[in-house]
């Protein structure tokens, strides 16, 4: 078997390594402030709960990295994502079915032309 250089032992290590716990929380924060920037901008009630979705994903990579850092966690880290992506199932369901019906009643998913729920 050839021997490999050590500049690319060195290369090849580096590839292969886990990036910093730091790089997981600025890409977990910059999805959370895109999904709260997009929830308080947008007047479509879909994409609001797209944007919701972002954050909640956000926050679900922050919980994970620190699980996976935290040599303590105990996988507690992981479960409590599951958990919140469960909750965000049910959220994501009850809130397209009353933008259904707000649509089937009032004709628009925009949510300044909406002013009651009163049908």
């Amino acid at each position: 078997m050839p021997q490999i250089p050590p500049q690319a032992r060195a290369f090849l290590d580096a590839l292969v390594a886990a990036p910093p716990l730091e790089w997981y929380l600025v890409v977990g924060a910059l999805l959370f402030a895109i999904g709260a920037w997009g929830a308080l901008v947008r007047r479509n009630a879909v994409v609001i709960f797209m944007c919701v979705e972002l954050m909640i994903n956000g926050v679900n990579l922050t919980l994970v990295a620190f699980a996976d850092h935290l040599p303590n966690a105990g996988g507690l880290g992981v479960s409590y994502a599951v958990l919140v992506i469960a909750i965000a199932a049910a959220e994501i369901a009850v809130g397209l079915a009353i933008v259904l019906a707000v649509f089937r009643s009032r004709r628009t998913v925009n949510v300044d032309e909406v002013t009651s729920m009163r049908g």
